[in-house]
């Protein structure tokens, strides 16, 4: 029994040490990253005028639907997809 708590008492004495070093050498790393380079604030926001269009409404997902549909038949065709593991995740792509 001595010998066990010995071993939990060192396993602690070393995790704890170690738990300092490392967030001293964050502070550090923060610190000299903080130094070299000043907080530079975002620039302001564009004015937008009343003759430009609105913004372009986001592309359909149809084009993602058709790249997954892509990966689906090469790794059909590769054999890792059997045909009916194919048609359920085709179903899946195309009802999402």
């Amino acid at each position: 029994m001595p010998g066990l708590l010995r071993g939990v008492a060192r396993t602690a004495i070393v995790s704890g040490t170690a738990t300092a070093v490392s967030n001293r050498v964050s502070r550090r790393q923060q610190g000299r990253w903080a130094a070299q380079e000043p907080y530079q604030e975002a620039p302001p926001p564009r004015p937008t005028s009343s003759t430009e269009p609105p913004p372009a409404a986001p592309a359909p997902d149809m084009t993602d639907k058709i790249e997954q549909l892509k990966q689906l038949g090469e790794l059909k065709a590769q054999g890792v997809l059997t045909e009916t593991e194919f048609e359920e995740q085709k179903r899946r792509v195309l009802e999402a």
